[in-house]
């Protein structure tokens, strides 16, 4: 009955229309309509990435091989640009010394990959060329070292033991949780000159207006132990 219908359909498309490809253009049209083509997800056809990658910030490699980007699962971390400041008031000055986080987050990623090889499994796809996955250079988390030393945060998706590894960074008060410093999130939504010329003064002026900031207070800041351990 149904293939009938159809071929009914197609006699009356014929009579109607100047000629039978135009009724087969719309027979092909409706077809397609009614089956939309699946999205493409970049990262679906991987499971994993390995390599010696650069560093291009806190919590972002680069493969070159592969021209794919994975970003450390689990963490966030102080874009390139962005200041941080060392509460302890230096001389006369009112402004806080400006700390750059951004570069010294960078520059401890690079430390702890080194010349090793990087292999990454992945878990999800953030943008069009991003992964994101957890990354393992010598049998060592990175995502774990950045906590330990205090150059990066937990995020929601981090497991527990990602947030004990945090925990020690604060109370050592290790990396940027020895600076007041905008919470990265909010630093991305407000921020609009991102140039590597970036000023102190800019990051400074967001920080006096936060919405909330993930360093504690320092009023015991001048007495905070001192750590080397790291």
């Amino acid at each position: 009955m149904k293939r009938s219908v159809e071929g009914s359909l197609m006699v009356l498309l014929v009579v109607a229309l100047p000629s039978a490809g135009a009724a087969a253009d719309m027979m092909q049209q409706r077809d397609s309509k009614a089956t939309p083509s699946p999205r493409s997800d970049p990262g679906a056809a991987l499971s994993a990435i390995s390599g010696h990658p650069s560093v291009i910030d806190g919590r972002t490699l680069w493969f070159s091989e592969q021209a794919r980007s994975v970003r450390l699962a689990g963490i966030d971390a102080c874009a390139v640009p962005q200041w941080s400041y060392d509460p302890t008031r230096h001389g006369k000055t009112t402004m806080p010394k400006p700390v750059p986080c951004g570069p010294l987050a960078k520059a401890w990623l690079k430390r702890s990959l080194g010349n090793n090889r990087v292999t990454c499994t992945i878990s999800a796809s953030a943008e069009a060329s991003a992964l994101v996955g957890r990354c393992v250079a010598k049998g060592r988390d990175l995502a774990i070292d950045m906590l330990r030393v205090g150059w990066a945060r937990t995020t929601t998706a981090s497991p527990q033991a990602y947030l004990v590894w945090q925990d020690r960074a604060k109370s050592a008060r290790h990396g940027m949780w020895a600076t007041y410093v905008l919470d990265m999130d909010e630093w991305r939504r407000k921020a609009i000159d991102r140039t590597l010329s970036r000023k102190p003064i800019a990051d400074f002026n967001l920080l006096a207006e936060r919405e909330s900031e993930i360093s504690p207070p320092f009023a015991d800041a001048r007495n905070r132990p001192r750590h080397v351990d790291r």
